[in-house]
């Protein structure tokens, strides 16, 4: 679901679920000449932002490492990088799908 509404947006997948010792990224894309991080966070019967807010200070620094050491692997730390929230929201009829782009910067 998450993949189709990127994938709509442009994004060419890289990879899903990526693990590395210091934890995961649910999805590796580009978007142009920009490698992407994302992060996709599920609620159900909440309003769409309660899927945003759940990436919180302490998540945001999980994953800056986990990107930081997949660009180190894949020789990639020149290229642009940012990170990406798709906030999903899970009710009565269609699903509510938001991309946040930019979502934050890398956390220390």
């Amino acid at each position: 679901m998450a993949f189709k509404k990127v994938k709509r947006l442009g994004y060419k997948k890289i990879l899903r679920n990526y693990r590395c010792p210091l934890g995961e990224m649910d999805l590796i894309a580009k978007d142009g000449d920009t490698l992407v991080f994302i992060e996709i966070k599920t609620r159900k019967g909440r309003p769409i932002g309660y899927a945003k807010e759940a990436v919180n200070a302490r998540k945001r620094r999980q994953l800056s490492k986990v990107a930081l050491a997949y660009m180190k692997s894949n020789n990639c730390c020149d290229i642009k990088a940012r990170f990406d929230v798709v906030a999903i929201c899970l009710g009565r009829g269609e699903p509510e799908i938001e991309v946040i782009k930019n979502a934050f910067d890398l956390a220390y």
